[in-house]
């Protein structure tokens, strides 16, 4: 018997890829399927089953692909309904894998589908389980995303993954190895330690959700206390997973249309794209097409295109480094922003050899910002998130998170200079460019964050 592990960090996402006998299981894999395909070829083996823990919201699955590709049986647990062909397990079925088993343990709550799997090995023993987003190293899954879909209150879920865990997770044996779906970082869950694999012992001693003595009402006020709004991205990944999509490799020759300046700025004219520029961000503040917003390649990708341009079905053109189209648009295609229409062929260098217009942001390292602050008592944004700025923020300055920009830009000042920034020059670019577009050129970012910033005498929290 063989396990691995497949993780995304970008996506805080692991995938796995099991093997026993000469037969393949892969759980909740990702959307481009050949790593999969290759290694059970480099393996001599067959992929006999694809297990789904529940339908993803953060990520388009790659079941549908995997299974036309493969011949393999898509699995899911007991309530999903699918728009292709599938197996939907009963509670407690078994999948023989080789020489070992799988078992469907039905735990609702994340969403109703939520199923954990049980893999026994070859003498029948409990081994470990595959626990989606009903558990995570740390947390659980929130109860908030299959609100609409259950037709049920936060809370009647919340109350419902607190039963699934304390009858089919926790009564099993503290050996058993716990693999969850996502780690730190994923907006699945709120509190995830950063390791990604553990056993369950550990959890039931460490994991706040897991607490022995914890009363139902107890678990549901923690685990629904403090949730974040969801990304507006993920009912329409949900949909595309539970409904199907376009195979990647079609997305990727669709989006791999190669526009000279002047045909890429024709598109942007006549269509309604928002142009994405995904070089470094040092590059990106020394120069670049107007109205255009930055999401570095090298960043949380994927994730933040989700969480600030929210439309999957919105077309997009693409800026990048030579060589990086095809990761880009497959990185898009993960959180199923499929409708990449062209990028700019030979990249900003081609744009400024053409003697186009560019745009610039101005952008100070820490220590010049302390001067300029100290004599001048601008308006400070820190674009960080809720927990980093509760942690330690410049004490003159407002929080503004970087997802929810878009909802705040009101209280961004029209009529005078401000500054913005983040923990370490990404996220806080990401802003700037946003801002600019729309309309918000008073502005100076702080290139290194507030990473840089706390080396400065300016007085802190």
């Amino acid at each position: 018997m063989n396990i691995e592990q497949i993780y995304t960090g970008c996506l805080a996402q692991g995938a796995y890829y099991i093997e026993s006998n000469g037969e393949i299981a892969i759980i909740d894999p990702l959307r481009e399927t050949e790593h999969y395909l290759a290694r059970a070829k480099h393996d001599a083996a067959e992929i006999k089953f694809i297990f789904e823990t529940h339908f993803h919201a953060d990520f388009v699955s790659g079941h549908i692909t995997l299974a036309a590709k493969s011949g393999a049986t898509i699995v899911y647990g007991p309530t999903a309904k699918t728009g292709y062909k599938s197996h939907i397990a009963e509670d407690g079925e078994v999948f023989q894998l080789g020489d070992i088993t799988i078992t469907a343990l039905h735990t609702p709550g994340h969403t109703m589908e939520s199923t954990t799997y049980l893999l026994k090995d070859k003498d029948g023993k409990d081994h470990a389980i595959f626990s989606g987003d009903t558990l995570f190293l740390g947390d659980v899954g929130r109860p908030d995303l299959a609100q609409k879909v259950a037709t049920m209150t936060q809370e009647e879920l919340a109350g419902i993954l607190f039963d699934s865990l304390r009858t089919k997770i926790m009564p099993l044996a503290d050996d058993v190895t716990v693999y969850p779906a996502h780690g730190a970082g994923s907006a699945c869950g709120k509190n995830m330690m950063k390791e990604t694999v553990d056993t369950l012992g550990n959890q039931k001693r460490t994991n706040y959700a897991l607490r022995a003595d914890m009363t139902r009402e107890e678990f549901i006020q923690e685990v629904t206390d403090g949730l974040a709004p969801p990304p507006a991205y993920f009912p329409m990944n949900v949909a595309m997973n539970k409904e199907g999509y376009d195979h990647l490799h079609d997305i990727i020759t669709k989006g791999s249309n190669a526009l000279s300046p002047a045909e890429f700025e024709a598109a942007a004219n006549e269509t309604d794209a928002i142009i994405i520029d995904t070089r470094h961000e040092n590059d990106f503040v020394k120069g670049f097409i107007p109205q255009s917003i930055f999401i570095g390649i090298d960043g949380g990708f994927a994730p933040w295109v989700g969480a600030l341009i929210k439309d999957v079905k919105q077309p997009i053109l693409l800026v990048a480094d030579e060589g990086k189209i095809e990761e880009v648009i497959t990185r898009l295609g993960r959180v199923g922003f499929d409708n990449t229409i062209g990028y700019l062929k030979g990249g900003f260098d081609a744009w400024k050899a053409d003697n186009k217009e560019v745009d610039t942001l101005r952008s100070i390292p820490a220590t010049d910002f302390a001067t300029e602050i100290t004599a001048n008592k601008l308006p400070v944004f820190d674009m960080r998130k809720k927990g980093e700025w509760d942690s330690s923020h410049l004490t003159d300055a407002t929080h503004v998170c970087l997802s929810g920009i878009n909802e705040h830009l009101a209280e961004f000042p029209k009529d005078e200079n401000f500054y913005v920034h983040c923990a370490g020059g990404y996220r806080s670019v990401i802003a700037s460019s946003i801002l600019k577009m729309r309309g918000y050129h008073n502005l100076t970012d702080v290139a290194g964050g507030y990473d840089a910033i706390q080396t400065t005498h300016l007085p802190k929290t």
